[in-house]
């Protein structure tokens, strides 16, 4: 998973609790064939985890991991022990060493607002007839969970950190999504939607890794724990117990002519 452009992430947190990521990740490469000696990226690799996967499929292939967040490259170079480039880059002004074969990509696109240019830049660094095969957050990701954050933080105590704050992430829908890919020049498009209620591993530590990653950042280091735990409280009111998150999974498919 790529970081919000600019922001870096807690790697060895992300490692431990990304176990629905990881999950999601497995499911997308059961649908795909690799002969073993393509040349593919990993765009938004995060701590490493779902890139040492790929390396499994391509034993003969060339690797390459991508990430914007100086913490998850340094541990996902510590982890892959040479098994893949891993370059430290903005995925919107991707430069590779050489055009690939497969793009895959999980729980990252969210994180990028500028999917026009997102896709743009994939588009560049893949060969001719080259795949791209991705998941991310999608329309209505996590939503119950997003006003519940929103409802604490517009609070008296915490309002004024957010007064204008961007919102770091876009859930698009499957339909813009594939007009956005077929303006990239990408062909054979496919998007769609699908609905994945999670309850999270730890979910005090998930929510503060990847749910709130950005609200926090956002806050004066006392303000930190109590808007967590506000949120965590307001949550499971909302919800009950087991926590659960409303996960909505954009998944695309597409083909570079």
């Amino acid at each position: 998973m790529a970081a919000f452009a600019g922001r870096d992430w807690d790697a060895a947190t992300y490692e431990r609790v990304s176990e629905p990521q990881l999950r999601w990740a497995r499911e997308q490469l059961e649908r795909i064939r690799l002969r073993g000696d393509e040349v593919v990226l990993d765009a938004g690799c995060g701590s490493g985890r779902v890139t040492a996967l790929l390396c499994e499929r391509v034993p003969r292939g060339r690797l390459y991991a991508v990430d914007v967040a100086p913490s998850m490259v340094a541990y996902a170079k510590s982890a892959l022990r040479g098994r893949a480039t891993v370059l430290c880059q903005d995925l919107v002004e991707l430069s590779l060493p050489e055009p690939v074969e497969l793009v895959f990509s999980n729980a990252t696109f969210h994180w990028i607002r500028d999917h026009e240019a997102l896709f743009a830049a994939l588009a560049r660094n893949m060969r001719p007839g080259a795949r791209l095969l991705a998941q991310c957050g999608g329309r209505g990701n996590i939503a119950r969970f997003r006003r519940v954050a929103e409802e604490v933080a517009g609070e008296p105590c915490f309002h004024r950190h957010f007064a204008g704050w961007p919102q770091p992430w876009r859930y698009a829908s499957a339909e813009g999504t594939e007009r956005r890919l077929r303006r990239a020049g990408f062909a054979q498009v496919r998007c769609w939607l699908e609905r994945r209620p999670t309850v999270p591993p730890a979910p005090r530590e998930f929510v503060r890794a990847v749910c709130l990653v950005r609200q926090l950042e956002a806050l004066p280091a006392g303000l930190r724990e109590p808007f967590l735990e506000r949120v965590l409280a307001r949550w499971r009111e909302h919800v009950g117990d087991p926590p659960v998150l409303d996960y909505v999974r954009l998944n695309m498919t597409a083909v570079r002519p």
